[in-house]
């Protein structure tokens, strides 16, 4: 035992100086410094991810650290970032931060570098810095490729309203770089010689394509596109609820679309708390939620929404139970439809296990809105009643959940319309009337029903008069729609009219009006009124105390112009007509009728007035008349007072004399052209006539007639002057005019003289180429009838006068006496027809004076022909035409010399139809010669000269005319 005491003694001695060394050992601290820092970085998101680890902690050892973090740029003194990151640290554990740049980290170098302390209450020796770990650095630049030019960040999404750090890098130091977003010049700062960053705050969305920035150098271009985002936004409205209890749908408002070219919209997802489920919804704004078989009644949902960029969520807390939104009501009918009922009828979905739902019945119809609340299991029915005969009407239905109410369905509606009634009212009638020579003209109005009193379409209207004198005399008229009036008739005795409507099912009660054998329109002074802006007031006297009503129409002036009327109590006596129809200027004539108990109507007033006056916009048309040296009268009588656009008072005349000054009863005035002139005023409307004196002779005065109202004159038209004559003009025009007249009646007495003696003395010379004869006279050829030829005829006889003086006939060229014989007389010689010629004998023949004036002066022709005792030789000389020729020709050589005194020449000779043919010179009564032709031939100048070709032998005589020597041809 000693021993082993010894032993343990020594043992204990040997150990004390090792633990007095690991006490030491322990009580000094352990460097827990970081260790194995890296660093990363991700261009698209601009960020550095470090990761690194804390050796020196035991196994299952766990330490609240704090780790400061420094981040430099461009040089390692240049720090930009210090962060403090706290977290729980365990053995061998791997830590993450990262750390998001402003500057696009290709801009420039950045330099990283860590330490830590122990953050721990029960271990308070620890709690100091560590020593810094080595600067990490970081350069992105190495990877940019060998581009001359490059904007940064490439393709980055941002915020709208977000601050963005721009830069561009450039391989060779350049200072006329220039940048620009969308067009506008934009400045920053240079960092470096190949670098320089832009600010930009407040970006704004512009389109989803992005936002162009670029930049520019002499020699190169390099740009990048910004994505700036809408806002996300939280949900909003976010509701759910339930059709059947099976399912939930539950809907929020989106909001903006945060969707970008190459950046999906924000997406939606649902949560359950209770269950733990999660949805992702397939659409923006709602989403089906299934409910859970074990009948779960209370959720908590929570509806998330995230981006690339932000996330939000909003959450709501229901009862499954409380949110049924039952689906609309379908199946909806009308039943027996008639004109005053209907029945509805319908069918609902069910919900869940509940077995009553309210359904709502709604009836809309000419403006009015009537609801009714009805509880339903399965099928709905409901009547209507009260409705307006053909009148469309709509029904719809809706149903919610009786127990927890939460929403309507929607509407399930049909359309019907009711059937047709009997017009449940009399129409509105009113008549005028006008005795005419002894019978009544009776003018029919009536307004047409409206459809609450119709009752369907009125197709006519049925007018009956009944004679109370004669009951047996009925008279029925069938008047189509949608006339509104009639004109009746009537003889001097009283009737009574009923009017009624009619429509396919029946006839509206009759309207009765009854006219007297005394249409009762006494004489009533028309008094005049003053329309309002409010209308007409009109208030009466009632002349009986047993009336049914009364009556008042009106209508504007004029023939042809539509009559209103207004039905009044029996206890009224005053009314205000009011109108639309009223327009300024217009007269309007009233008439107020009492409607005794018999229904026949007694005028009491009338009434004429305007509802507003205008001032007349038309003078009269004036005419001056009795014009004097002194006086004229004007006078305007067709201008009519009635049609005017206000009460006419009077009329003004305007004199403007020559000097200026007013004669009596006119006062000088002013008018709106600053002119002066004179005015007279006509008081009475009714006079249209002025006579304007004391006028000065020669001189001129100008005039004007206006008509004046309450509201004004008419308008300063143009003036009319008027020219007064001398003082002795009027007698002068008075001794000038008749002897005007007489020497303008001599001279047509004179004239009608002469043509009378020139047509009895010497007549005009006929015109041959105008003769008549030419269309009687047969042609030996066809040719056209222009004028007699001399082998075209076959004369009957020629005359040969021998002058006193012993004048002889010469035969053309030969220039000897036909015969040796001196006349004393004119001898008259007959070419008796051929025997070839059928004719009759000889004609008797005359001379004309008019184309010898020399045989005119040996006396006239005594129409005695040649006895036929001549002998025939002689005759057949002078009848043969070779001769006759001849003898014209020689007569036509000598032409150009005076005839010699006493030479023989040829006279114009006629032929006569009969002895009767009117001629002045009329034959002898018991004419020796032979039998007179057959008819008359008209007669023809031929010239002297004039070569004809000889006629043949079968052809018929003419007559031919020798014109003297001295005659020219016509």
């Amino acid at each position: 035992m000693a021993l082993l005491a010894v032993f343990q003694a020594a043992f204990l001695l040997a150990l004390l100086p090792f633990r007095t060394y690991q006490s030491e050992v322990l009580s000094q601290p352990l460097p827990l410094t970081p260790e194995s820092l890296e660093v990363s970085i991700n261009s698209t998101q601009q960020c550095l991810y470090l990761q690194w680890r804390v050796h020196n902690l035991t196994n299952h050892q766990e330490l609240k650290m704090v780790f400061q973090i420094e981040i430099s740029r461009i040089e390692t003194s240049n720090v930009i970032w210090v962060e403090n990151y706290s977290t729980p640290v365990t053995w061998n554990q791997v830590l993450h931060w990262s750390w998001e740049s402003k500057l696009p980290l290709e801009c420039v170098t950045h330099f990283v570098r860590i330490r830590s302390r122990v953050d721990d209450a029960n271990i308070p020796e620890l709690r100091f810095w560590s020593n810094w770990s080595s600067w990490e650095e970081v350069d992105a630049q190495k990877s940019l490729g060998q581009d001359p030019l490059v904007v940064f960040p490439i393709d980055k999404l941002v915020e709208e309203g977000s601050n963005v750090t721009i830069c561009y890098v450039s391989r060779s130091p350049e200072s006329n770089i220039s940048c620009a977003m969308e067009g506008v010049p934009i400045h920053g700062e240079r960092l470096s010689p190949n670098v320089s960053a832009f600010i930009l705050n407040n970006v704004r969305f512009i389109r989803e394509t992005g936002t162009n920035i670029y930049c520019v150098s002499p020699s190169n271009m390099s740009g990048t596109i910004l994505f700036v985002s809408k806002v996300l936004e939280e949900p909003k409205d976010f509701s759910c609820e339930t059709q059947d209890l099976k399912s939930l749908n539950c809907t929020w408002d989106p909001g903006h679309d945060t969707a970008l070219q190459y950046h999906p919209s924000q997406r939606y997802m649902l949560f359950d708390s209770f269950s733990g489920k999660t949805k992702l919804c397939e659409h923006k704004k709602c989403c089906y939620w299934q409910v859970a078989s074990d009948s779960q009644e209370t959720y908590n949902l929570t509806l998330i929404a995230e981006n690339q960029l932000r996330r939000r969520s909003v959450s709501i807390f229901f009862n499954l139970t409380h949110r049924v939104h039952p689906r609309k009501p379908f199946d909806v009918f009308l039943k027996n439809i008639s004109a005053t009922n209907a029945t509805v009828t319908w069918k609902v979905h069910p919900v869940g296990n509940y077995s009553t739902l309210l359904c709502q019945v709604a009836l809309h119809g000419e403006g009015k809105v009537i609801q009714d609340n009805v509880s339903v299991k399965v099928k709905g029915r409901y009547f209507l009643s009260e409705l307006e005969p053909v009148t469309e009407y709509v029904t719809r239905v809706r149903c919610a959940a009786s127990n927890h109410f939460w929403k309507w369905s929607e509407w399930t509606g049909k359309t019907f319309t009711t059937l047709e009634a009997a017009p449940s009212e009399a129409p509105d009638v009113w008549r005028n009337v006008k005795a005419v020579l002894g019978s009544h003209i009776v003018t029919l109005f009536w307004r047409p029903l409206s459809k609450s009193h119709a009752h369907g379409k009125i197709l006519f209207y049925n007018v009956v008069i009944e004679n109370l004198d004669n009951p047996s005399s009925v008279k029925r008229l069938s008047i189509p729609a949608p006339a509104n009036s009639t004109e009746l008739t009537l003889d001097q005795y009283s009737y009574q009219i009923h009017v009624t409507a009619n429509n396919s099912v029946g006839t509206s009660p009759a309207s009765i009006i009854v006219i007297s054998r005394d249409p009762g329109n006494k004489n009533v002074e028309e008094g005049r009124i003053h329309g309002t802006e409010d209308g007409f007031s009109l208030s009466w006297k009632p002349q009986s105390g047993d009336v049914v009503g009364y009556v008042v129409d009106w209508s504007p002036q004029g023939p042809h112009c539509q009559l209103q009327w207004k039905n009044l109590g029996p206890n009224t006596t005053s009314t205000v007509i009011r109108s639309d129809a009223f327009r300024p200027g217009i007269r309007y004539n009233f008439r107020i009728y009492e409607i005794s108990t018999e229904r026949i109507a007694y005028l009491l007033q009338k009434k004429t007035g305007y509802s507003q006056e205008l001032a007349p916009s038309e003078n009269p048309q004036v005419a001056v008349s009795n014009l004097t040296s002194h006086s004229f009268t004007l006078s305007w009588k067709d201008y009519s007072t009635d049609s005017q656009p206000s009460f006419i008072q009077g009329y003004h005349v305007y004199l403007k004399p020559k000097l200026e000054q007013c004669h009596p009863g006119f006062e000088k005035v002013a008018l709106s052209d600053d002119s002066v002139c004179c005015q007279y005023k006509i008081d009475n409307p009714e006079q249209k006539t002025f006579v304007v004196e004391n006028l000065q002779p020669e001189s001129f005065y100008e005039f004007l007639v206006t008509p004046y109202t309450s509201v004004g004159e008419g308008p300063h038209d143009t003036f009319t002057k008027v020219t007064i004559p001398d003082e002795y003009s009027h007698v002068l025009i008075r001794i000038i005019l008749p002897m005007s007249f007489c020497l303008v009646l001599l001279m047509v007495l004179c004239y009608l003289t002469s043509q009378w003696m020139k047509e009895k003395c010497y007549p005009d010379i006929p015109d041959p180429y105008k003769s008549s004869v030419l269309s009687l006279i047969k042609y030996k050829e066809n040719h056209h009838p222009t004028i007699m030829n001399v082998n075209d005829c076959v004369p009957d006889a020629i005359e040969v006068v021998n002058k006193l003086e012993g004048s002889k006939l010469q035969f053309l060229g030969a220039r000897k006496s036909l015969t040796e014989m001196e006349f004393t007389k004119p001898a008259y010689l007959y070419l008796l027809p051929t025997e070839n010629y059928p004719g009759p004998g000889p004609c008797i023949c005359f001379e004309n004076f008019t184309y010898n004036q020399a045989a005119s002066d040996s006396g006239s022709c005594g129409h005695v022909p040649v006895p036929l005792k001549t002998p025939p030789s002689q005759l057949a000389l002078l009848t043969s035409p070779e001769n006759l020729l001849k003898s014209l020709e020689q007569n036509y050589v000598n032409s150009s010399g005076e005839s010699p005194a006493g030479e023989t020449s040829l006279n114009y000779v006629s032929q006569l139809a009969s002895p009767t043919s009117g001629d002045k010179d009329s034959l002898p009564t018991n004419p020796p010669g032979p039998a007179l032709c057959s008819e008359y031939r008209t007669q023809m100048a031929v010239s002297l000269g004039l070569a004809s070709p000889s006629p043949s032998e079968n052809s018929n005589l003419s007559l031919v005319t020798l014109l003297d020597q001295g005659e020219h041809r016509r």
